[in-house]
């Protein structure tokens, strides 16, 4: 299958030339399929916030290429601009960036700047409120009338009605209670379903990656220092800790299991976790 997005040997450089300058991108390169879910994690400064805004145009790269569809997106600004709505990027905290009298003009502005006519744009709109979660009634209204939870559904519908072939997420759950955050993770999985669109999802929870995505990115020093499965990349899970990162609570228990002398693989879900128990516990029955 050819990838909807390459990244091919990356670099970016803050402040270049000058006495505050930073590499915070250092040869990156990946590809992603149409379809994946993708967990972006590193620790705080290793580039993932500035990975982000190179994949839809917001910054250039100082060397390298991004490849969308097999075109290098600044090679022409039409593919640049294309690239803005074809990848759409939700920042981390986006009710901030709400401005609108009401919920509808918010979640229309994206499709408004694409030239699209009334009707498809109130289509777009209608679809991107029931995906999160959003009333008719509550379209109406001012989003900062809203709860926390509400107006994160509504920033994320305003990039999603721009109907995005990938959706770039960063820390779409953070600061959420335990419903909302879990409401906030079956809106972006319905639409990866509905639209067969490619998700990539920055977060701090080793859980949700886990159980939700099919491939992990691991960033350390503006590098990309993995790429694989959650299996894979769980499976290495003292070289994240030495990164000073996390691993989902279900793995540090099982590590601690082996280290105290049972027989178990790494896991890194529930549903392992109870599979494996299971086994154990047949075993001891039989024994």
């Amino acid at each position: 299958m050819e990838p909807i997005l390459q990244v091919q040997n990356l670099n970016y450089i803050y402040s270049a030339g000058t006495p505050f300058e930073h590499q915070a991108l250092q040869d990156v390169s990946f590809s992603v399929s149409r379809g994946e879910f993708i967990g972006i994690i590193g620790h705080t400064g290793s580039g993932k916030s500035t990975l982000m805004q190179q994949l839809n145009g917001l910054l250039k790269p100082t060397s390298g290429t991004i490849l969308l569809d097999g075109k290098d997106i600044w090679s022409d600004k039409k593919l640049t601009r294309q690239a803005r709505f074809r990848v759409g990027l939700v920042f981390q905290y986006p009710e901030y960036q709400l401005f609108e009298e009401t919920v509808y003009k918010d979640i229309a502005f994206g499709p408004k700047n694409m030239g699209l006519s009334y009707e498809e744009i109130d289509r777009r709109v209608r679809d991107a409120a029931a995906t999160v979660g959003l009333t008719e009634q509550q379209l109406q209204v001012s989003p900062f009338d809203l709860s926390g939870g509400q107006k994160r559904r509504v920033a994320i519908a305003g990039v999603i009605a721009m109907e995005p072939e990938v959706l770039i997420l960063d820390e779409p759950t953070a600061g959420l209670d335990p419903r909302g955050r879990e409401e906030i993770l079956k809106n972006i999985e319905d639409y990866r379903r509905t639209h067969n669109a490619t998700v990539m999802m920055v977060s701090h929870s080793m859980d949700d990656v886990a159980r939700l995505t099919d491939r992990l990115l691991v960033l350390n020093g503006s590098r990309l220092v993995m790429d694989g499965s959650p299996a894979e990349v769980f499976a290495r899970s003292e070289e994240l800790i030495e990164m000073g990162l996390n691993i989902p609570q279900v793995t540090r228990v099982f590590l601690e299991l082996k280290a105290m002398g049972l027989d178990v693989e790494p896991v890194y879900t529930i549903d392992q976790a109870v599979a494996v128990l299971k086994t154990l516990r047949g075993g001891a029955a039989k024994c």
